[in-house]
């Protein structure tokens, strides 16, 4: 490795949980908190990260070449 790449001034941060900004347990990581984990995952079941979709055309379920650009 090469020393340019190190720069000993950059802060070392310790990971956050991403719920409630808390330092991070090894026992629940990314999580602070077996709480925090659940929350996570009531996000998850109820669609608030759910991943957008593109809505499709209806027709008659063919493809054409169009479809293929």
């Amino acid at each position: 490795m090469s020393d340019d790449l190190i720069d000993d001034k950059a802060p070392i941060r310790a990971p956050l949980c991403p719920i409630c900004r808390k330092l991070v347990v090894k026992d629940y990581r990314p999580f602070c908190s077996k709480r925090c984990a659940d929350v996570d995952l009531s996000r998850w079941l109820g669609g608030v990260y759910a991943i957008p979709a593109r809505e499709e055309d209806e027709g008659d379920g063919r493809r054409t070449d169009d479809d293929l650009t």
